[in-house]
């Protein structure tokens, strides 16, 4: 979204409209959405991930551009945080005296990824024969990462299976998860530190792919 502002001198702040100060205004309010505003047991994730405004330090900019990510697991919740946060931007902006409103731009929207129970069934017991036991976990808590894969079953109506294959190093796990540092020393992926190991995470993707497969078709 686009923060709409007037710009001006640095010395002269009371001749503009700070694009800024509304952008911070904006992003400490948005958090109030989940904190406030939706039941503490419907999992609800807003995010700001990018805040650009400005050139030089002694310029009030024009604008100030967020982008924000939202997670939810429920349609209804979704629709009620995505009506929240249109009426904080406006209502900032307007606190403001803004000469104009945002100009709000949605993206990306995948749905959610639900597996097929069956096919689930299956092919976990085909992981479990060619792995062992021992190696194959089944996750049983939804988790607040996105997917475009969500459209296979759900959009597309595909029986469908999203499962993940560890890359971290076991005994580097083991210490940090020992230490009590899993976040500092495991770091996740879109982390600048994420280093999954080489092998034999990709020796196992393939083994997951293929049995996986071998074993649907052959059903």
């Amino acid at each position: 979204m686009r923060l709409i502002g007037r710009g001006g001198h640095g010395a002269w702040p009371e001749s503009t409209v700070d694009p800024v100060v509304m952008a911070a205004g904006t992003v400490l309010r948005l958090q109030t959405i989940p904190s406030r505003e939706v039941a503490a047991e419907e999992p609800v994730i807003v995010t700001v991930g990018v805040v650009r405004a400005g050139t030089r330090v002694n310029i009030i900019p024009d604008d100030a551009v967020l982008r924000i990510n939202i997670r939810t697991f429920n349609d209804e919740v979704r629709t009620h945080v995505l009506a929240a946060v249109e009426r904080i931007v406006k209502a900032e902006a307007a606190a403001s005296g803004a000469p104009a409103e945002p100009e709000i731009t949605y993206y990306d929207h995948f749905p959610l990824t639900v597996n097929d129970p069956e096919t689930a069934r299956h092919v976990a017991e085909a992981f479990r024969d060619y792995f062992g036991a021992d190696r194959v976990t089944e996750l049983v808590d939804p988790l607040p990462v996105s997917e475009d894969f969500g459209s296979f079953g759900t959009e597309w109506g595909v029986p469908s299976l999203f499962w993940y294959v560890g890359g971290t190093d076991p005994e580097l796990y083991r210490r940090a998860e020992k230490s009590g540092r899993l976040a500092e020393d495991v770091p996740t992926n879109h982390s600048a530190k994420f280093a999954p190991v080489l092998h034999p995470t990709l020796e196992t993707g393939i083994q997951t792919l293929t049995t996986a497969s071998l074993s649907y078709l052959g059903r």
